[in-house]
This record gives structure tokens, C-alpha cells and sequence, in this order.
């Protein structure tokens, strides 16, 4: 089922008791460029929560002066550390933000309009499609859109999965979950220069740890073929073609971090 909202639904949204109370989260580590319009995006939400992992730059002061409440952990991890955040959430249901992310006008919209819902027509968790912006356009294809992230949900009905990476909420059996209109914005690597360091740095390393650690193992012909199998899903088979040289880009940096995170993997399984 897709929650949508009409402009009346919208428009009468000030006048009319709000049933839905709702904390943002927002996890953070030296992102004082991002902070603020991170927090004014949340700012219709009952409370938002900033975890800071001890940045050195002025996030958590940037934080406080926009009216987060802001608490400092060291870093444990993306899942568990989000994971503290729906866990100092002082309302039922939680709304999870990056600090790179934004949420669109369509989308604030109808949340504040299933606010006003009646508890029993309410679902327990909600996806959101999330729309990536890259090298200067909105990305359509290469498997990013509409990558859809169940962010808003209640914190007694889900939790985040411990992973490494791609950290997502798990729901408890039985749960139901339903998807919302509207996109949240995601203004992710800055240029080709940073995407590479990213894949080198974080998502090839998390990743072949994660492999390493649910018991999957590589092979030279895995390490051959990885890279132009990736190159191949996300420009073709995924439509990046349809970004042109932003979709081409993609799909080349899918394919180093296919490649990498195999390479690692390799090098962990055969660690002396």
C-alpha cells in the first residue's frame, strides 16, 4: 500500500490534532557543512537527535544552535550507533536521517498528513524512495533510484541490523510495512575524486569484512569476473545509460569496488 496526500489533506495539517509523534535521528562525524540544513529539513519533527562521533570541526555546535539535542559517542559502527539514536528517542516513532540527506517538500507532506492518521490506520514502518544527486544531475538509473530505505518506523516494531555496511532496519515479524510518496534527497559524493576514496577507504573494506564474517570466501576467477559483471548490471541491466557520463561514472566506480572488495576479501581468507 503507497501512502498519498491531497492538497486539502496538506493545507488543514496546522489546524488538526497531531496523533503521530516523531523523533529524527541524524548520526554525525565532522559534518559541519551538512549539519544545518540536515536539521532544518527534520525541524517539523517533535525532536531531533544528533549522535556526534567526537567531531573535531564545529558539527555538534552547529547542531545545538539549530535546536537538535546532541549527544557524543565514540564511533561503533553506522548500525550501532543509529541504533543508540532510536534508542534515546523519547517518542514511539523514529525518523532516520543522514546527514547528507534531505527530505523533499512531496515527502514532508505526506508525513505530516499520515500524522494526523488514527492509530489503527497507521502501518508500523514506512519506505521512502531515495533520489541520489551526482555529478551535478538527479540520478534515474545504475540501480540508485529508487533505492527505497525504511526510515520512518516505530522503535518497539524495528531496530537496526548489525552490518557493516548498508545498515537497514529490520522489522519484527508480523510488522507491517507500507511506502510513502514523495523522495528523500541525497547529496552524496562530492566529485570523482572523493566517490574513489570513499570505495577505497570505507565501502570496499566494510564490505569484504562483512563477506569475510558471514563465511563467504572469493576465488581468482571471483576477482576476474566481479568488476565487468558489476560494470555490466549497473550500466546496462540497471539503465545507467540513462544518466549518460554521470551513469558511465557509476558504473565504472561499481565496478572498482566490485573488484576491491573482492581483492580484500581474498587477502583476509588467506591471511598467515
Amino acid at each position: 500500500m503507497r501512502v498519498r496526500v491531497t492538497k486539502a489533506i496538506a493545507n488543514s495539517f496546522c489546524a488538526t490534532t497531531i496523533r503521530m509523534k516523531i523523533s529524527a535521528t541524524i548520526i554525525t562525524f565532522n559534518e559541519e557543512s551538512n549539519i544545518e540544513q540536515a536539521c532544518e529539513s527534520v525541524a517539523w519533527a517533535d525532536e531531533v537527535i544528533v549522535v556526534d562521533s567526537e567531531s573535531t570541526d564545529s558539527t555538534r555546535t552547529l547542531a545545538t544552535s539549530s535546536g537538535a539535542r546532541v549527544i557524543t559517542n565514540a564511533w561503533p559502527g553506522f548500525a550501532a550507533q543509529k541504533q543508540l539514536a532510536v534508542d534515546e528517542a523519547k517518542h514511539e516513532w523514529v525518523f532516520s536521517l543522514d546527514a547528507d540527506e534531505r527530505v523533499s517538500d512531496e515527502l514532508r507532506a505526506t508525513i505530516e498528513a499520515l500524522r494526523l492518521e488514527p492509530e489503527s490506520g497507521l502501518a508500523d514502518g514506512y519506505q521512502i524512495a531515495r533520489r541520489s544527486y551526482y555529478q551535478g544531475r538527479w540520478i534515474r538509473g545504475g540501480g540508485w533510484y529508487p533505492d527505497r530505505q525504511l526510515r520512518l518506523f516505530r522503535k518497539t516494531a524495528g531496530h537496526w541490523k548489525k552490518r557493516h555496511i548498508h545498515e537497514s532496519v529490520e522489522m519484527e515479524p508480523g510488522a507491517r510495512v507500507e511506502a510513502l510518496d514523495g523522495d528523500l534527497l541525497h547529496y552524496t559524493v562530492r566529485d570523482a575524486a572523493h566517490h574513489h576514496k570513499m570505495i577505497g577507504e570505507r565501502y570496499a573494506p566494510l564490505a569484504a569484512r562483512q563477506m569475510f564474517e558471514e563465511g563467504r570466501r572469493t576465488s581468482a576467477v571471483s576477482i576476474a569476473t566481479a568488476a565487468p559483471s558489476a560494470f555490466f548490471r549497473s550500466l546496462v541491466l540497471k539503465a545507467g545509460f540513462r544518466d549518460g557520463l554521470a551513469g558511465l561514472s557509476i558504473a565504472s566506480f561499481a565496478a572498482h569496488h566490485a573488484f576491491l572488495k573482492h581483492l580484500m576479501l581474498w587477502e583476509m581468507q588467506n591471511k598467515k
